[in-house]
């Protein structure tokens, strides 16, 4: 795989004088599913800001497919990352959802028929084609969600950013929106997500990214960051419940467990192996 993301001694400090994050070293490869956690103010948003040049540097370097981020505008960055919003509204200015999905490739000088072609795909991948001429305002909030997911889609970006797909709307579209992201990304798109959720975590992330304080405290594939319960307790986070039983007995799960599927896929194995009892 070669590297599509590569971040260098990555510091922003804000007007204020918030110092946000120090130090950030990290590199991405294409196709990667990187999950970003960590408690409220560790540093993800800032972070991730700075891969679609929403924030530059303070100081380091990032750059996107060899791209320097400093040295190019957002609008061109936006050829090759998309980020979605948590809340879809912050995203959303159009009268129509076709007009909505068709900005940004209007704004990056598409022609015609390649933008028509564009938002008909995003608009089938999204399930909202026939809401194409409806105001946005008039939809839910999943769907807001939705025509926003779609909007980044028709740019046909390389790298996908989601932020918090499922907080502040109904689960089963977060979970749908990551199902959608999990098939774009078995199709060769890279995405990195930010959440809460250690569920989420564990069901789709391959590796994962824990913020702390500024700093990455791990960045590791996610049975590794999950085998560190004791150092996750410093994001005030922990792995799934499902993780935590399995981890009360070592001797009989000797890999770190991520779903109940998992479990039961090891548990028959324990069960037959244990002496039988003789009743003759």
């Amino acid at each position: 795989m070669s590297t599509i993301i590569e971040v260098k001694s990555l510091c922003h400090t804000y007007s204020s004088g918030l110092e946000a994050i120090r130090g950030i070293d990290i590199t991405i490869d294409e196709g990667e599913f990187v999950a970003i956690i960590g408690q409220n103010g560790s540093g993800k948003t800032t972070f991730v800001k700075h891969l679609n040049g929403l924030l530059k540097p303070t100081a380091g370097q990032v750059f996107i497919k060899g791209m320097d981020t400093a040295k190019k505008r957002v609008s061109e960055l936006a050829r090759h990352v998309g980020y979605v919003f948590q809340n879809p509204d912050h995203q959303i200015c159009c009268d129509t959802v076709e007009a909505e999905v068709a900005f940004g490739p209007r704004n990056l000088h598409f022609e015609k028929g390649d933008i028509e072609r564009r938002v008909q795909e995003a608009l089938q991948a999204v399930d909202l084609l026939e809401y194409r001429t409806v105001n946005p305002k008039k939809l839910s909030k999943g769907q807001r969600q939705r025509i926003a997911f779609a909007s980044i889609l028709s740019m046909k970006p390389s790298v996908l950013i989601v932020d918090e797909p499922t907080t502040g709307q109904d689960y089963r579209d977060g979970i749908a929106m990551l199902e959608l992201v999990s098939r774009l990304n078995q199709n060769g798109h890279t995405v990195l997500f930010i959440t809460h959720d250690m569920q989420l975590v564990a069901k789709y992330a391959k590796r994962v990214v824990v913020f702390h304080d500024g700093n990455i405290l791990l960045q590791k594939n996610t049975r590794e960051v999950f085998a560190e319960p004791e150092t996750l307790e410093q994001t005030f986070l922990s792995p799934p419940a499902i993780t935590l039983l399995a981890q009360r007995f070592p001797s009989i799960y000797r890999d770190t467990i991520l779903s109940t599927a998992e479990m039961l896929e090891k548990t028959p194995n324990l069960i037959s192996s244990l002496p039988r009892e003789n009743n003759a």
